[in-house]
């Protein structure tokens, strides 16, 4: 393999696409995917095996969203680069982005050529977001839930109740129970549905 080969990891839980983004990523002469994942929970151990210098992940993974594990990814492997791929272009999203350490953030439309070279960019330090997300992210205020509270609230989204919240998260109900609660008194919500519409329509979950 050449050595100037930049190794990928690609995370994305649809199929199609997933397979769709690697093909077009290994038509690149210098970019070679070494492992493709469909969960969040498996992006941290494929990396730690494949060693990857940029991982692209999709927002909107299931068990572990695609933030949570680039903010482990970057405790536990910084030398890999996070780029984060997401279909709706939500300003609150990128802010969450940029909080955790991110090196690229682009829509899913982007073209594929500008694709490649993104990877390339932020695998040479250089931070690359959405031109149009950078401008409407100034108007959104910083993101008062943890990384764990969003897991939690977007677990909540999805329909999981706390034992079964507990269970993905390795936590005790108490523990879930009490991060709810948390959630509900940071977005001042009036209950768990409230927050989850707050926190999904600032772009957070």
């Amino acid at each position: 393999m050449d050595v100037l080969t930049l190794r990928i990891l690609l995370a994305e839980d649809v199929r199609i696409v997933r397979g769709a983004l690697a093909a077009l990523l290994e038509m690149e002469p210098d970019l070679t995917v070494v492992a493709q994942v469909g969960s969040g929970a498996d992006i941290v151990p494929a990396a730690l095996e494949h060693r990857p210098d940029v991982a692209i992940l999709d927002v909107d993974l299931p068990v572990v969203d695609g933030l949570s594990a680039a903010e482990e990814l970057h405790a536990k492997l910084p030398s890999c680069r996070t780029l984060i791929l997401t279909g709706l272009g939500r300003p609150g999203t990128l802010r969450r982005a940029l909080s955790v350490s991110v090196s690229g953030f682009l829509l899913k439309d982007t073209p594929s050529e500008r694709l490649a070279q993104a990877v390339r960019e932020v695998a040479a330090g250089r931070r690359i977001i959405d031109p149009q997300l950078a401008l409407t992210a100034w108007d959104v205020g910083d993101i008062p839930l943890s990384g764990r509270e969003i897991q939690v609230l977007r677990l909540a989204a999805g329909g999981a109740e706390p034992p079964e919240i507990a269970a993905q998260m390795h936590v005790s109900v108490g523990t879930v129970r009490n991060y709810l609660t948390k959630i509900v008194t940071k977005l001042n919500a009036r209950n768990r549905v409230d927050a989850i519409r707050i926190a999904t329509e600032a772009g957070w979950i």
